[in-house]
């Protein structure tokens, strides 16, 4: 497979790094973002101030607001916020003019109301392209400084993810391979959920203790609802499942951790997210897990308790007593 030019469309802190990463060697990248006045900053500083501050964007990388200039592409990667995928995806499509580009997701979440993954949307959009996603436990700034990670990217094509493997990775980038795409996307969007309930964790102090068995018992749960959504168990423990699920939960740098962090200070959410330039994937995420697992009867005490927090106006210190009450079993794995 032949990829010459890169396209990569949302230029938040993720889709920065990854032009900023991939045009290292001196590939063309484009890189769109939908906010012209910040285009016209990057174009002019050759960095993305609000996001991705102090990294130098290579001359290779070609800075964008429209649309048009990414339906070349060779490799589409799609780095936008999970709620507004399908209407870019929409808007891409009217206009993409190479019949053998490759469509890589890089956004973690599922569609509310549909419960698609982010994938299937790209394929009932693109129905005649391949189709690939990439999906890890993968901190921008932390790329950005050149420090090793790994990451998987999947297709149900062997061929295409093995070369793109060969493409994108680096030593510092390290890229693992799989076939089973829909047990990566769950594992990428469901840990955002439980990345808000552990920050909650921590914002109300409960300790290392009780953390570790909300993260343990959150692993068992993701396992439930993403095998009742089509993965398989094994998969889960993972990169794009357990070690997703690990970083996000632990890190002080994870979006979803933050706002679970400081909802368990008691901030309101609707200050939070006002205060907050980029999004939050657990939020809108844990609306349409929530209703995933309603529609197939699983059970989820912790995505059903952080939605109670998020959209109910549950106070979090309930939210966990309620928890805490729950009747005491066999442990099951």
């Amino acid at each position: 497979m032949k990829i010459g030019k890169v396209a990569i469309l949302g230029a938040g802190a993720w889709g920065t790094t990854l032009a900023w990463l991939w045009s290292k060697d001196g590939r063309q990248v484009l890189l769109w973002g939908h906010n012209v006045d910040r285009i016209a900053r990057m174009q002019k500083a050759r960095e993305n101030a609000d996001y991705l501050p102090g990294v130098r964007l290579p001359e290779s990388v070609h800075v964008t607001s429209e649309l048009g200039d990414c339906a070349g592409g060779d490799l589409i990667v799609f780095v936008t916020p999970s709620t507004v995928l399908r209407e870019i995806a929409t808007r891409l499509g009217k206009l993409i003019d190479n019949p053998r580009a490759v469509l890589l997701s890089c956004t973690k979440g599922i569609e509310h109301l549909t419960g698609m993954r982010m994938s299937q949307i790209l394929r009932e959009v693109f129905p005649g392209h391949r189709i690939a996603v990439l999906s890890g436990p993968n901190l921008a700034i932390e790329i950005a400084q050149s420090l090793p990670t790994a990451t998987v990217v999947g297709c149900d094509n062997v061929h295409c993810a093995v070369s793109l493997q060969g493409i994108l990775g680096s030593s510092r980038f390290r890229v693992y391979t799989s076939q089973d795409v829909v047990s990566m996307e769950l594992g990428g969007a469901l840990k955002n959920v439980f990345a808000l309930a552990a920050g909650i964790s921590d914002g109300l102090g409960l300790g290392d203790n009780s953390k570790a068995a909300l993260v343990t018992r959150s692993l068992a749960e993701l396992v439930r609802l993403g095998v009742a959504m089509g993965g398989h168990t094994n998969a889960f423990y993972g990169l794009s499942g357990a070690g997703d699920l690990i970083l996000t939960c632990y890190s002080q740098r994870s979006r979803n951790h933050t706002v679970g962090r400081r909802l368990g200070h008691g901030e309101p959410l609707a200050q939070i997210t006002a205060s907050m330039k980029t999004v939050a994937e657990g939020i809108p995420t844990t609306g349409s897990a929530w209703e995933c697992a309603r529609r197939l009867s699983i059970a989820t005490p912790i995505i059903d308790q952080v939605y109670a927090v998020l959209y109910e106006q549950k106070k979090p210190t309930v939210a966990l007593e309620e928890l805490l009450r729950r009747e005491q079993k066999a442990e099951q794995l």
